[in-house]
């Protein structure tokens, strides 16, 4: 590998970490559908039927259907008597089934709580990959058996986000779908008419059943599906939250609709052979979103009743055994609760049904649901056993072929622990009419099969985990040692190779290849491969440039007290990334880092706090404020106060700096020491229209939250002049390249103003409250820098930086300065920054903190991918501003324009490979979930970093920053200290900026 320059560096580490990113699923989430499974169905006496001819299943895809909010007792949403205001059962017909017809309980959904994984775990009876979220909602075939499949026939009605994917998925002709336009999935208007649409739907149906011997007859077979997907309670939970009138409103509607679709079956056939499940995908927190691990997404009700289903069991006067305090105030502690996970409602439904278990199923079917005798029991879970294990069988067979030493899983790996001994002595107690003893065999051989197909599926983890790992440590010292070369050396020392090192870094990817090619591993694998041996070639090539490089940063370390500090300071780094790490959880990490960095600049003494006392007192109380986002809640609700008073500050310091623009610009001395002014007119004219669109979107904003909250809709005006005041202000730069101003205060207040209504139109809270304190907490970061830097040169008569040796611009081939350990705070702040872009508002490693109710002003339908796309466009715009604050700081402080993007890059990947090693995949799925999404977060941010220096090289080019030579002089005299103007007799040379020129 030749010397790498700035580019390839950082399209080497946008490579890296883009491709590194993917063994996160490698690991963990590696999918679990396999193929060449056998059909298992329960076996029954000749001539015994199955427990139901047919199955009706109600899906509340409310985003569901908390398993509280469907049980708990409230007022009447819309009392008109005073008797109105008394808790009762808003859903008395479902609750009527648990008390006297059929069992209920709680299941339990796993991470992500969406709905295509919840209702693929609901239906086929897998756990499909996390990465199958992102492979598309609409119109994407599952590749894996469900129970719709195996049905004779399934009728379902509903969303076209989810249907079309079970229906493409299955046997031609197989399931029917009929599906309202994805225009009705409106945020902004009233829900209750998508699940009145499904009702209507299946009344029609039935009706015309009357008239159509066709239908009538296909109506009539046994093994027949009919699959109700209820998404009201989404829309509604998702715009009004769960707690409000509207969803408790709309949890009525439900249950009344249930009740009548029961009837008309139930008269319909009147043999008393129809089994109903009801259930939801996942549920909701109360600020109406889902998607992470907290409880409230991750428990939905089921309750199960008709053919096959066991009556309630109760103990009248007790507490049943199931209960615990989620289920306190349901009044229903009397009747016993039965819990599932969700995959197991696929056996459940296949088994009531008479239809054969799917074969990529790993639920268990759940006994205590079953009525019957314990011999049918025992036969329906011995069958849901065979196809567990057979799917073990499979992969068994798959990683036997492709391993060159294949270790057996140890309790299914001899004879007399194998498979199907185990079935051969559980069907001998079937047979002997021990049937209890059966279902306990059967339990254990279930929990093993289950074992025994995560311990296939996490064979290669820890070859894997350690493959990368030796990937980021090569990457970070392969990141230190090129800024070394490039910005402290400036490429004076030669790479040294050797025959023997070549030979054996090649040597290592052979091998590794050829194992890659035996195992028939996925591609990926050879590109984790490559970078590891890469890196750590070029960090072996650049030994002599390491050796130097410690020279020039710590030749000046020669005491024990100097090397004492160094340790203290390295500690202290590591503490910092540890704490940045810690904030990912715990947010308020964020408060205690900028309380503490409020007084930070006392450390340069009283000389520094008095030449600088009002950018001093500006910082603190920045810092402070920033401190106070992190205190507040992640989960937020609108609040319009909030929201007009984030655009009202904007447009104040809009027009403040239109009044005070000339007097700002033209304190300091611009670098090219130019005698015209900083300002004009047509510049002053763009800045005012800039404040003009930021009023504009604060009034479209209040009319159209107006609107919404009074469910009037959106109106069409109102959507037109928001996309336009979204889209416009982002062009505004342009136009102010028609008079150029090359300050860099004003530059920076036009990236200001030009994102300024994009926060107003896509805020709910105090988020543009948080905009205008990040900013200001960013230029006067870089201001407070500069000072730094200035001060630090007026207390030495040589071109140091707080006592470290500087390398001249005159004696290098480079234009700028030499990095310093000092440069390493700057960077440390930047990664400080950039954490806190994410967290202050929120928690991203959750993604259920995202809130729709900004994205309904613009796309008030259901729209996954561009709602998405504009919740990504408000966060990643304190990226952009803190890219243009540390382009500007990098011209200010003389250093290369990549200089201190390359240091953030290589420190930043501790906080990655933290998160690597702390990733769980065992305990709450709400763990879970949170380290696998800090772990992506992490990986990501150094892309973030690497593409931020294209978006800084836009935003400041051309930007010139003012001369600091009086400063440095002022600085002298307060420090008093009077430093000599040579050196040696060599006359110094001014350090140069981000342009070249002497600053």
């Amino acid at each position: 590998m030749a010397r790498v320059n700035r580019l390839g560096f950082l399209a080497i580490a946008m490579a890296f970490h883009v491709v590194y990113i993917f063994s996160i699923f490698d690991i963990y989430f590696v999918s679990p559908i396999v193929s060449g499974m056998r059909e298992f169905e329960a076996v029954r006496p000749h001539g015994v039927e199955a427990p139901a001819k047919r199955l009706i299943l109600f899906v509340e895809a409310g985003d569901g259907l908390r398993a509280d909010k469907a049980f708990q007792s409230f007022p009447e949403p819309y009392p008109e008597t005073d008797a109105d205001l008394v808790p009762r059962p808003l859903a008395p017909f479902l609750r009527s089934r648990v008390l006297e017809h059929g069992t209920f309980g709680v299941s339990h959904t796993r991470v992500p709580t969406e709905s295509r994984p919840g209702h693929v775990a609901l239906i086929a009876g897998l756990y499909e990959d996390v990465s199958a979220v992102t492979t598309g909602w609409k119109l994407n075939p599952v590749n894996f058996d469900s129970v719709f499949n195996r049905s004779r026939h399934t009728w379902s009605w509903g969303s076209p986000d989810i249907l079309p994917m079970f229906q493409l998925g299955a046997v031609p002709g197989r399931v029917d779908a009929d599906m309202y336009a994805a225009e009705d999935e409106d945020f902004s208007q009233d829900a209750l008419h998508l699940d009145l649409w499904v009702f209507d739907k299946v009344k029609a149906m039935f009706a015309e059943a009357a008239t159509n011997s066709t239908l009538d007859a296909a109506l009539r077979q046994d093994k027949n599906v009919f699959f109700l997907h209820l998404l009201g309670l989404d829309t509604t939970g998702h715009s009004h939250r769960p707690y409000s009138k509207e969803y408790l409103y709309n949890i009525k509607v439900v249950d009344d609709g249930i009740k009548e679709i029961t009837k008309i079956m139930e008269d319909f056939y009147n043999d008393g052979k129809t089994a109903f499940v009801f259930t939801a995908d996942h549920g909701m927190s109360d600020w109406g979103s889902h998607g992470d691990g907290h409880p409230d997404n991750t428990r939905t009700p089921l309750i199960a009743w008709g053919s096959g289903v066991a009556k309630p069991v109760t103990t009248p006067g007790e507490i049943a055994p199931g209960h615990d305090k989620l289920s306190s105030d349901w009044g229903m502690d009397h009747v016993q609760r039965h819990d599932v996970s969700q995959a197991d409602i696929a056996a459940l439904m296949a088994y009531l049904a008479g239809l054969a278990y799917p074969v990529n199923s790993v639920g268990e079917l759940p006994l205590s649901f079953l009525s019957g005798d314990t011999a049918a029991k025992a036969e329906a879970f011995l069958a849901n056993a065979r196809g567990i294990l057979d799917m073990y069988r499979v992969k068994e067979e798959d990683k036997m072929a492709t391993e060159l030493r294949y270790r057996p899983f140890k309790a299914l790996g001899d004879q007399e622990h194998s498979v199907e001994h185990r079935f051969s002595e559980i069907r001998a107690l079937i047979d002997q009419g021990k049937h209890e003893e059966a279902i306990q065999e059967t339990a254990t051989l279930v929990q093993l099969g289950l074992a025994g197909l995560r311990y296939l599926q996490t064979y290669d983890w820890l070859f894997l985990r350690a493959l990368i790992t030796i990937g980021y440590l090569g990457w970070i010292a392969f990141a230190l040692t090129t800024v070394v070369d490039l910005h402290v050396l400036h490429g004076k020392t030669e790479t040294s190779r050797t025959l023997a090192g070549t030979v054996f870094f090649s040597s290592v990817l052979v091998l590794l290849y050829a194992s890659f090619i035996v195992s028939k591993s996925p591609v990926t694998y050879y590109a984790y491969a490559i970078f590891p041996v890469g890196f750590w070639s070029e960090v072996y090539a650049r030994r002599k440039a390491l050796a130097e490089g410690r020279k020039a940063l710590f030749g000046h370390v020669t005491s024990i007290g100097g090397v004492i500090a160094l340790i203290l300071k390295g500690v202290f780094c590591l503490g910092l990334i540890e704490s940045l790490a810690l904030g990912y959880t715990h947010r308020e990490v964020f408060s205690v880092l900028f309380v503490a960095a409020a007084f930070w600049p006392a450390f340069y003494g009283t000389g520094f706090l008095k030449a600088n006392k009002a950018l001093i007192a500006t910082w603190t109380f920045s810092c402070l404020a920033m401190s106070s986002f992190t205190l507040l809640p992640a989960m937020k609700v609108e609040d319009m106060n909030l929201i007009m008073s984030g655009g009202a500050i904007m447009v104040v310091i809009g027009i403040t700096y239109l009044v005070f623009e000339e007097k700002l610009l033209t304190t300091s001395k611009l670098a090219s020491d130019s005698t015209a002014p900083a300002y004009n007119s047509l510049s002053r004219s763009l800045v005012g229209i800039q404040t003009g669109f930021i009023i504009l979107a604060m009034s479209v904003t209040r009319s159209s939250v107006l609107s919404l909250q009074a469910k009037a809709g959106l109106p069409k005006g109102n959507q037109i002049v928001g996309w336009a005041v979204l889209v416009l202000p982002l062009l505004m730069p342009l136009f102010h390249r028609l008079a150029p101003n090359k300050h860099y205060l004003h530059r920076l207040m036009v990236i200001f103003l030009t994102f300024s209504p994009v926060f107003v139109i896509l805020t709910i809270s105090y988020e543009g409250l948080f905009y205008l304190g990040f900013c200001a907490t960013l230029i006067t970061w870089v201001r407070l820098e500069h000072s730094i830097y200035v001060y630090s040169k007026s207390k030495t008569a040589t071109p140091q930086t707080n006592g470290q040796a500087v390398m001249p611009a005159s004696l290098t081939s480079s234009p700028f300065r030499s990095l310093t350990l000092s440069d390493a705070r700057v960077s440390l702040i930047f990664l400080t920054l950039l954490q806190s872009a994410f967290f202050s508002t929120g928690n991203v490693a959750s993604v259920s903190s995202f809130s729709l109710d900004s994205v309904q002003r613009l796309i008030p339908v259901f729209d996954p991918y561009s709602q998405g796309a504009l919740l990504i466009l408000k966060l990643m715009i304190p990226f952009a501003l803190i890219s243009a604050n540390l382009g500007i700081l990098n011209k200010r402080l003389g250093v290369a324009p990549s200089a201190l993007f390359m240091v953030v890059m290589a420190i930043s990947d501790f906080l990655t490979l933290h998160f690597f090693w702390v990733v769980k995949d065992e305990g709450s799925w709400l763990e879970i979930g949170s380290t696998i999404s800090h772990f992506v977060i992490a990986s990501l941010m150094c892309v973030f970093v690497a593409s931020l220096e294209g978006v800084s090289e836009m935003f400041i080019s051309g930007v010139e920053v003012e001369d600091d030579s009086a400063q440095v002089g002022k600085e002298k005299e307060l420090g008093g200290v009077v430093a000599k103007e040579s050196n040696g007799g060599i006359p110094r040379k001014p350090v140069a900026n981000g342009n070249g020129k002497g600053v």
